[in-house]
C-alpha cells in the first residue's frame, strides 16, 4: 500500500517510527517494544486510509478533512488553539509543525517533501531516520535528531529577536553535517 509523508498539521510522517515500522514490516517488533497492540500502530500516513490509532482520532486531521483543507496553514483560523497546544506539548517533534507548515505554504509541498527526505536521512550513508534516532542504524554515524533541532529552533527565535539570524544559519549548517 502506498504511504504519504505529508500531514495536515505539518509533521513529516516519513520520520515517524510508526510509519517506518509499517513500511519495514516491523510492526510486531515495534509494538512489543512499546507494549502496544500491533493493530494500534499500523499506519501509512494520516492522509491515507490506514492510520495508527493516534492518527485516526487526531483532532487536527479530522478538522482539516471536514473543512476540505490539505494543511492546517490553509485555514482562516490558523494558528488555532488546538495546533498551538500541539506545537507546545511535551513531544519535541511537534515543535516542527509551525516551521514545516510555513515552508509548505511558502515553497510548496513537493519542495518541502524533498527537503524533509534529505533532512531525515543520514548525512554519511543516506539511510532514512526517524525523529528520535541519534545514531544511524546502517553506518553508526551521528544524526541530527529532533531534540537537538528543538533546542536550535529556540536559539533561532532568540537570535532573530537579536538580529543575528545569519550566524544561526551557518551554525545549523555545520551542526547538521557533523
Amino acid at each position: 500500500m502506498k504511504t504519504r509523508h505529508d500531514s495536515y498539521c505539518g509533521l513529516y510522517c516519513g520520520a515517524c517510527p510508526i510509519l517506518a515500522a509499517t513500511v519495514k514490516g516491523e510492526v510486531e517488533k515495534k509494538a512489543a517494544e512499546w507494549d502496544l497492540p500491533a493493530d494500534d500502530i499500523v499506519c501509512n500516513g494520516c492522509k491515507t486510509k490506514v492510520n495508527a490509532g493516534i492518527s485516526a482520532d487526531c483532532v487536527m486531521r479530522l478538522c482539516a478533512r471536514d473543512r476540505g483543507l490539505n494543511f492546517c496553514v490553509e485555514c482562516d483560523d490558523y494558528p488555532c488553539g488546538t495546533i498551538q497546544t500541539f506545537q507546545h506539548d511535551r513531544l519535541p517533534h511537534h515543535t516542527l509543525t509551525a516551521p514545516n507548515l510555513e515552508a509548505i505554504r511558502d515553497r510548496g509541498v513537493d519542495a518541502w517533501l524533498d527537503e524533509q527526505q534529505k533532512r531525515w536521512a543520514c548525512p554519511a550513508c543516506n539511510t532514512s531516520s526517524t525523529w528520535y534516532e541519534e545514531e544511524c542504524r546502517s553506518c553508526g554515524g551521528d544524526l541530527y535528531d529532533v531534540c537537538a533541532e528543538e533546542n536550535d529552533w529556540a536559539e533561532e527565535k532568540a537570535r532573530r529577536a537579536e538580529g543575528t539570524s545569519a550566524i544561526w544559519k551557518i551554525r545549523r549548517g555545520i551542526r547538521r553535517f557533523r
